[in-house]
């Protein structure tokens, strides 16, 4: 495969090794640990017996349930605070369907899906808007550092509760950090695109990201967090909500990192979703017309749907888009000029972003996860170019503008092939299998992790962890982790991640793979 041959490249610069992981012997504090007081009410936590040295605190509202009049419409405010709440069950997942259609995730790998539900999303509702803290134990830890995930899942889908996806394992590894994790709306729910709506207010889904980090703001000093230590993470449609979210609050970031993985502001995202030319709002009457909301002028179409069932929405959805009936719809951010722009190229060169540090990265096998599924492997060739022309340069083209705009950089390439991740050899470095690494569950499914997959994974997490421990500090990086910020466009290292067996991490120059991205992908 194209990336296969990248530790070929170069000699390795660096190679770090460590033991597995080893639970520290930790007093057991009182249960007051569980108790969390704030702004709307005290929340109670629970321990698992798996990581004992883990608060969880699940499905803590963020925001009003966007039900009735506020469907379609930015979060709000709690009406009224919530007293005492039990923190302590899975939260329900945002409206979302499971695709019937065949992938590597509902065939091979389910631990990737809501609840690894295959089939089923499990549990939704409307009533979605929760956050979740993942927290060391004892009521003594102040001022750690807080890693904000956002799921990916093409804005389709994607929840809280993924197998794959808790951070429990990391947490109970360095007892020193926070990971918040939170739902945000989707699809038609989430990208409505009606007309009836004000332009700034046509992507709720992505205000709600916003409406999230405000309440890490507000809240996650309660539970041990560092206001001024948060980073903002994503992956895939989370990553493209990151690298937005830079463009959309430039002077007022709240968080002091932005973190990538596989997908920025550049994937092309017209060419999947189809929707940031839908000036005429036809997607949204399309469905309207299902719903005995048709020929109506804008606002009463709005009003006429927002009484629509979700469920009935959500199952149309299902039949007539893994159908592929024609014409195609889809739901997914739109240009607004306030959360998701036409040109951040522009952008970046006006200084309109926040100045922030930001880590940006994409797996060696991005693209094999998107080609049509057969056990037997995927066309490499066209996997290539997907890794390739979706992956790879737009995330070229995210650090460079970055770069060019005075932000520190660092940029990685995950190409590690586990057997317990990767169930198929020829799968490789598969979109989101850096995950596992990240938040610890490697070892969870399909058996126990190799020695050389706890080394990697021990690396990764100390590299992300690091870097928004130190707001990217480019000592900090180079010492603690052995990362070298990338500085130059055209001859800049790049962190690589289990670049070949027995190597956890090495140093890369790209440049010559960098000079083949698409003309409309380069600096300009």
């Amino acid at each position: 495969m194209l990336f296969k041959g990248f530790s070929a490249l170069l000699p390795f610069l660096a190679s770090v090794a460590a033991a597995n992981p080893v639970s520290k012997p930790m007093k057991q504090p009182c249960s007051s640990d569980l108790k969390v007081q704030l702004r709307d009410g005290v929340v109670h936590g629970l321990v698992d017996s798996t990581t004992p040295g883990v608060r969880q605190f699940l499905g803590i509202p963020y925001a009003q349930p966007p039900l009735g009049d506020l469907r379609f419409a930015p979060p709000q405010p709690l009406a009224k605070p919530f007293g005492e709440f039990n923190a302590t069950k899975p939260p329900v997942s945002c409206m979302q369907y499971a695709t019937k259609i065949p992938n590597i995730y509902n065939q091979l790998v389910p631990q990737y899906l809501p609840y690894g539900l295959v089939g089923s999303p499990g549990p939704i509702s409307e009533d979605c808007l929760t956050i979740s803290v993942w927290a060391p134990r004892g009521t003594q830890k102040k001022n750690l550092p807080v890693l904000l995930f956002i799921f990916g899942g093409s804005f389709q889908y994607g929840a809280e509760e993924i197998p794959y996806l808790i951070p429990a394992e990391w947490v109970q590894r360095t007892q020193d950090h926070l990971v918040v994790s939170f739902n945000y709306r989707l699809n038609i729910f989430g990208y409505p695109n009606a007309a009836g709506l004000p332009t700034e207010e046509e992507n709720p889904g992505l205000l709600d990201q916003r409406f999230a980090v405000e309440w890490v703001r507000d809240n996650i000093a309660a539970f041990g967090g560092d206001t001024k230590r948060i980073g903002l993470w994503g992956q895939s449609a989370g990553a493209i909500s990151v690298g937005t979210y830079g463009y959309a609050y430039p002077e007022d970031p709240i968080v002091n990192t932005l973190l990538m993985d596989s997908g920025s502001e550049f994937y092309p995202a017209p060419v999947l979703y189809a929707t940031t030319s839908d000036v005429t709002h036809s997607n949204f009457t399309f469905v309207a017309s299902k719903f005995g909301c048709g020929g109506l002028n804008p606002a009463a179409e709005l009003a006429c749907m927002r009484k629509a069932d979700a469920f009935a929405i959500e199952n149309f959805l299902e039949v007539y888009q893994d159908s592929f009936t024609q014409p195609l719809i889809a739901f997914a951010p739109t240009v607004d000029g306030k959360t998701f722009f036409a040109d951040y190229n522009a952008r970046a060169l006006a200084g309109k972003i926040a100045k922030i540090p930001t880590l940006i990265g994409s797996n060696a096998q991005d693209g094999s996860a998107f080609m049509p599924f057969s056990i037997n492997g995927v066309n490499a060739t066209v996997a290539d170019a997907v890794t390739f022309n979706y992956f790879f340069c737009p995330a070229y083209k995210s650090a460079a503008d970055r770069l060019a705009a005075g932000i520190p950089v660092y940029r990685y390439l995950y190409s590690g092939n586990f057997t317990n991740i990767s169930p198929k050899p020829w799968l490789g470095a598969y979109h989101e299998s850096e995950l596992p690494l990240l938040m610890g569950t490697h070892p969870l499914f399909r058996g126990n992790s190799t020695e050389f997959e706890y080394q990697t994974s021990d690396l990764m997490q100390d590299s992300w962890l690091t870097f928004v421990a130190t707001a990217g500090d480019a000592a900090a990086m180079s010492s603690k982790v052995g990362w070298p910020e990338w500085t130059n466009a055209d001859s800049g290292l790049v962190r690589s991640f289990a670049p070949a067996p027995g190597v956890t991490a090495s140093s890369l120059s790209l440049h010559d793979l960098e000079k083949l991205c698409p003309a409309g992908l380069q600096p300009n």
